[in-house]
């Protein structure tokens, strides 16, 4: 049967000084490495191409169609089950999770050199092409390192301390890739940026070595019918689907709105940050010096708070904490389009950082927290597939918007309005949540009357 870990245990108080001591366990190491490795690819076949793509002249409109390559991380429920199933051929040897993560990162690393190859002078076709490569290794890539995250956590605690190290190291990724490569493309210029990162994917390689397979996972994994099977195949396919609304009733539908909602404000303008930046007139050093400064300290900060106020406040307070924080970050870069001097882009920047990686500890431990032992890898490829969805398919339409809004706003004028109302997304998610802390509570009261 099923195990899961519910989203509010009772857990025993730490201090700030603990969560900080923890952080030294091995475990802890490899998942900081092992979020550093799923970061990397993610901009790189995102955002940061759409500012390569904007210097070489390309529209604003087929930059934010482009960004639909992302899609590739909704879709990754659908083979999700057979990571959960199958050993990776001649990978096998190292365990099924540890296989797949090194198969993942390996063509990750190919398709990143690839873009790097031939570059969007070549066409568009082309380095869309290498870039879809990436991000369906990346996507799966995520399948299996979440489904190790959760699986090596021994208890709850520990499964917020696995989250905040993967967010801390996948913070890192974003703003290297997001910051750093700015600076050396400057230099070295965008084709010898996007080689260096791809040969980065060894660190994941390294992690994934050294990464201990999950023994009970393993077992109750291995104790299941084949894939090969029909009733392996049913169990595989529609047994994650049947045990989540078993477990949630009718409440499962309120979790995945609230899910697919939350990180709204994050997504729906992400292909126009950089090409904002660029038509803002700010350098790529500027951009660069910026978020790897105040932004990393930020990002940092915002990372540590979230995992401490999961710890300390519980999920769903954290969850409504972040959903208003990263409202209001999203939205304040509207007041580039009037001030885009360096002290007001930097406090932008900065809030913009804290927020977002408050929010993000916040809804990876919550989905954490969902799963069930056996259906790891589905049921969390399920959650963070609807976390996606949404987001990935309304950003596509980020730059046709931009451009529509134009003649009657003005370019700075329609970036501004689009930064607004993509910060008043964050309301629906937050009211969601509002009341999912209000049922949650109400049942951990008849709990005890029942029992």
């Amino acid at each position: 049967m099923a195990q899961s870990q519910t989203a509010e245990a009772p857990k025993k108080r730490r201090t700030a000084m603990e969560v900080l001591r923890s952080l030294r366990q091995p475990k802890v190491a490899v998942m900081l490495a092992l979020g550093l490795s799923s970061g990397l690819p993610f901009l790189l076949t995102g955002n940061t191409l759409g500012y390569w793509l904007r210097e070489e002249g390309t529209s604003l409109k087929a930059i934010g169609f482009l960004s639909w390559v992302g899609l590739a991380y909704f879709f990754k429920f659908l083979w999700s089950p057979v990571v959960d199933r199958v050993d990776v051929p001649l990978l096998g040897g190292l365990g099924r999770r540890r296989g797949w993560m090194v198969l993942s990162q390996i063509v990750v690393g190919a398709g990143l050199i690839g873009m790097a190859a031939v570059g969007p002078t070549h066409g568009l076709t082309a380095v869309a092409a290498f870039a879809v490569v990436a991000a369906f290794a990346s996507a799966t890539q995520d399948i299996v390192v979440d489904a190790w995250r959760i699986e090596a956590a021994d208890n709850g605690e520990e499964q917020g301390l696995l989250a905040s190290a993967y967010q801390l190291g996948y913070r890192i990724a974003l703003l290297a890739t997001d910051a750093l490569i700015l600076a050396v493309a400057a230099r070295i210029g965008w084709p010898g940026s996007y080689l260096a990162f791809g040969l980065a994917m060894g660190i994941g390689v390294a992690a994934s070595l050294f990464a201990r397979e999950p023994v009970r996972a393993d077992m109750v994994m291995h104790a299941k019918s084949s894939l090969l099977t029909l009733r392996g195949f049913f169990d595989a396919v529609v047994g994650p689907f049947v045990d989540f609304f078993a477990k949630h009733k009718w409440v499962a539908l309120l979790m995945l709105a609230a899910v697919a909602l939350y990180r709204l404000p994050d997504f729906v303008m992400g292909p126009m940050y950089n090409p904002y930046y660029h038509d803002l007139g700010l350098t790529k050093d500027a951009v660069a010096a910026v978020r790897g400064s105040i932004g990393l300290v930020a990002a940092f900060v915002g990372i540590a708070a979230g995992g401490l106020s999961a710890i300390r406040l519980g999920l769903f307070p954290t969850l409504i904490i972040g959903a208003v924080l990263q409202g209001f970050g999203t939205a304040a870069f509207a007041l580039l389009s009037v001030n885009s001097d360096l002290p007001v882009f930097s406090a932008v920047m900065a809030g913009d950082n804290f927020a977002q990686s408050f929010a993000g500890v916040a809804l990876v431990a919550y989905m954490s927290s969902l799963t069930g032992l056996g259906y790891t890898a589905t049921q969390y490829a399920l959650l963070s597939s609807t976390y996606a969805m949404l987001g990935k398919f309304l950003k596509g339409f980020s730059g046709a918007t931009v451009e529509a809004l134009t003649p009657s706003h003005g370019l700075l004028g329609a970036y501004a309005t689009c930064f607004v109302a993509t910060g008043a997304m964050a309301i629906p998610p937050l009211i969601l949540f509002i009341i999912l802390a209000r049922l949650h509570a109400r049942q951990a009261a008849l709990a005890p009357a029942a029992a």
